[in-house]
C-alpha cells in the first residue's frame, strides 16, 4: 500500500491502472478468487474502495459484510468493457434502504 493514498482500485488491469490518474492505488486481478482474496486484504487498508462491476457481482457477500462498518466504503464501477448496471442498482438500493424511497427511479421519469 501506498503511504500517500487511502484510496484503491481493484478489478482489472485495464479498469484499476486508470484509477492511478486520481492518486488511487491500483490492484489488478484476473479471477474472482484472486478478486476475493485481495479484497480482504485492501479492506484493511483502505477507506475506499472501488471494484469493477464484473467482479462485484460475484463477491457481494464479501461486500455485504462491509456495508455494516463504517470503512472501508466499496464501490462498483463499470469496467473498461462497459457497464452490467450492478453499480447503478447497488447504489439504488442503498440509497432506498438510508432514507426509505427510491428517489434514484422518481429523478428518472
Amino acid at each position: 500500500m501506498s503511504e500517500k493514498s487511502s484510496i484503491a482500485a481493484l478489478g482489472d488491469a485495464d479498469t484499476v491502472f486508470a484509477f492511478k490518474a486520481i492518486g488511487a492505488d491500483a490492484y489488478a486481478v484476473e479471477s474472482v478468487e484472486a478478486a476475493r482474496e485481495k479484497l480482504r486484504i485492501l479492506a484493511r487498508n483502505y477507506d475506499i474502495i472501488f471494484i469493477t462491476e464484473q467482479f462485484a457481482e460475484k463477491v457481494t457477500d464479501l461486500i455485504a459484510r462491509y456495508k455494516t462498518r463504517p470503512f472501508p466504503a466499496v464501490i462498483p464501477v463499470p469496467s473498461s468493457q462497459g457497464s452490467t448496471g450492478y453499480g447503478k442498482r447497488s447504489i439504488r438500493s442503498d440509497v432506498e434502504k438510508a432514507i426509505g424511497t427510491d428517489i434514484l427511479r422518481i429523478e428518472e421519469n
